[in-house]
């Protein structure tokens, strides 16, 4: 019995030294929602403090942070990101955590999101890059052509999660053709883990051997993602992910 539990506390001191700065080939989180309070995401900023903590000891040494913006449920605005960044950056200089944190954002496509687009900078991972989101429930009608719109106005848009999109599930060729758009893919990380479901999990395998993604992220909201990226952290699938080239080391917080 005493052998089991010495075999059991250095088989967890193996898995520790393993989850260690997994992700450190990534260096910058490109989707997260830790900005506390301001959507689905962290409720606190002890929550959001907590988050970026465990993400640092994970290997991330930079984050752009991506609240919502969604009329109707998370309305927020450049304003109120801006204003909650900078009380979530105070916070992390005052526990002593160094680490560079940013705010972009994830824009639903709507609407209300093809007005803003004319009216007012949007704000972006890097360079012209925004970080864009379809409905879950049903395609936009003519996507192209609302990608193309976002092209017209000056921005390269980054479809998050394209695994969770089931209607493009049995219509693959789709994410061919928006990749020919010049449309960037990202990665939910716990979409690997099958958080979404066994659907999502395939189309993200899939995905990466086709090489389709361009960007990855965790989409962090809460301590259950927390878990299942720590444990992702610690399963055979880092050395693939560790393979591929993603395009997240050339984005600085």
């Amino acid at each position: 019995m005493l052998f089991n539990i010495f075999k059991n506390k250095n088989a967890d001191h193996a898995l520790d030294i393993v989850r260690e700065q997994a992700f450190s080939f990534l260096g910058t989180d490109i989707h997260s929602h830790l900005i506390p309070g301001i959507d689905d995401g962290s409720k606190s900023m002890e929550d959001s403090i907590h988050y970026i903590e465990q993400l640092q000891k994970l290997g991330f040494r930079n984050i752009v942070t991506t609240p919502h913006i969604k009329w109707g449920y998370y309305q927020n605005t450049r304003e109120t990101i801006s204003w909650g960044l900078s009380q979530l950056n105070k916070a992390l200089e005052k526990k002593g955590i160094d680490i560079s944190v940013r705010a972009a954002a994830e824009y639903f496509i709507d609407d209300f999101f093809l007005q803003l687009m004319q009216t007012e900078p949007l704000l972006v991972i890097r360079d012209n890059e925004v970080l864009v989101e379809l409905s879950f429930y049903a395609e936009p009608f003519r996507v192209q052509d609302i990608f193309f719109r976002i092209q017209t106005a000056g921005y390269k848009p980054v479809l998050a999660h394209p695994e969770r999109y089931g209607y493009y599930h049995d219509r693959k060729e789709m994410y061919r053709t928006l990749k020919r758009m010049g449309v960037l893919l990202q990665l939910n990380l716990l979409a690997l883990t099958g958080h979404y479901g066994k659907q999502a999990q395939a189309v993200s395998n899939w995905l990466l051997q086709e090489h389709l993604y361009d960007y990855c992220g965790t989409d962090l909201h809460h301590e259950n993602h927390l878990a299942q990226l720590q444990s992702l952290a610690g399963s055979k699938q880092i050395k693939l992910l560790q393979q591929y080239d993603f395009l997240n080391a050339g984005v600085m917080a």
